[in-house]
């Protein structure tokens, strides 16, 4: 609501993006200045991380650092929770850890908990290849990818009136992911064509096996060989594209299919290259749980859910496994505006100045474009020799500590 008399287009007033530095429009300088201070809102309590590891420590602290101070990080969750209650505080951690000892501390005293986890639109490469995301979560319900309990974003999608200016917007930000083809980490060159010209292609895209969206999300299918012979089972004439996930593929996490499954289960498997062309190639997706499943969504594809992400149960999915706390039905771009404009933090990782989503996409198309240059292969592939080298010495031992 502007204040009355207020006219955002008086000539007086210049609007500019903090971010590049250029003039925009009266409003577009309002969209930014609204998300500036819904960042704000939601980071005004200061945190006190728990088992953050080093080099997330600097990511959280530039989306974090709030009014009342940056982030303080610690392995202890009481001393977390006794901190987070003296400051009026909120205790954090990572919601894919081990957190149960830091949410009991934060109950004990009393202290506000929150739980991080990667935003929709990330990054351009790997988060497992230490590439820093532009967008996080901050859920002080739940998490999105565990349905046990309600997520801030499930009550969103339950609860809020999400205005028609807020549609109009989630809309744009649709057209603008399908058209310029990004993904959660856009990583890959594009693929040749796999789907014969006729045939219906159905996307079926691996994931981590061990993965917590599987752990608290999965159905009765909870493999990616299950999850490709139910496809079979249900579609026995379709044409099954089979994508594996790029951390499995990448050597740093677990979900491989033995290559005699692949063969009667999949019709094509596609390893290298980006996911986003295949969406283009295919009709439908079927997935357990995975973030796919609500890119392909965007671009109007058929989505059936084995399991129960947080885009299923909202009349825009065939729902192998239903969720009894879902149900209300919501459009394609309320469901857009919740995941991807009112749910996640964005931050600019130039300026470090909190962002919407439309600044966040600026930045991936830039980062992708360096990406694809030589001196940005080289450096992709010094990061991922580097990460698979850490997490073959040391992954087991990471795994131990708190």
């Amino acid at each position: 609501m502007l204040p009355a008399g207020f006219d955002p287009e008086d000539p007086a007033i210049v609007w500019l993006d903090p971010y590049r530095r250029k003039v925009v429009t009266a409003w577009r300088g309002i969209e930014i200045a609204g998300d500036v201070l819904r960042h704000r809102a939601r980071t005004a309590r200061r945190a006190f991380a728990v088992g953050v590891t080093g080099w997330k420590r600097p990511i959280v602290t530039a989306f974090l650092d709030g009014p009342n101070g940056p982030p303080h990080f610690t392995r202890d969750p009481e001393e977390a929770a006794r901190a987070a209650k003296a400051a009026s505080g909120r205790v954090v951690a990572w919601a894919s850890r081990r957190i149960e000892g830091a949410e009991a501390a934060a109950q004990a005293q009393g202290a506000p908990f929150g739980r991080l986890e990667d935003g929709f639109v990330r990054s351009v490469g790997l988060g497992s290849a230490f590439v820093a995301p532009l967008s996080l979560v901050l859920d002080e319900s739940g998490v999105y990818y565990d349905p046990s309990r309600p997520s801030d974003l499930e009550t969103i999608l339950n609860a809020a009136e999400i205005p028609p200016d807020l549609i109009a917007r989630a809309a744009a930000l649709r057209g603008r992911l399908v058209a310029e083809s990004l993904t959660k980490y856009n990583v890959g060159s594009p693929s040749a064509p796999v789907v014969p010209q006729g045939a219906f292609g159905v996307l079926v895209p691996g994931q981590v096996e061990d993965d917590a969206s599987i752990l608290k999300g999965a159905g009765a299918v909870r493999t990616n060989r299950d999850l490709l012979a139910a496809v079979r089972a249900r579609r026995p004439d379709a044409f099954i594209v089979y994508k594996p996930h790029p951390d499995v593929v990448a050597g740093y996490r677990v979900g491989a299919v033995d290559d005699a499954a692949l063969k009667t289960l999949a019709d094509a498997v596609v390893v290298g290259g980006s996911i986003a062309p295949l969406y283009a190639e295919c009709r439908a997706v079927e997935t357990m749980t995975s973030l796919s499943g609500f890119e392909a969504l965007l671009r109007g594809l058929e989505v059936t859910t084995h399991g129960q992400p947080f885009y299923a149960g909202w009349g825009l999915t065939e729902d192998l496994a239903p969720h009894s706390r879902r149900g209300r039905a919501r459009t394609l771009d309320e469901l857009v505006a919740a995941a991807l404009i009112l749910y996640p933090l964005y931050c600019d990782p130039e300026t470090r100045l909190p962002c919407g989503p439309e600044s966040a996409l600026d930045r991936l198309v830039e980062q992708r474009a360096l990406a694809a240059a030589p001196t940005g292969r080289l450096a992709a592939r010094l990061r991922h020799a580097y990460a698979l080298t850490r997490h073959r010495l040391l992954g087991p031992i990471a795994r131990r500590l708190p």
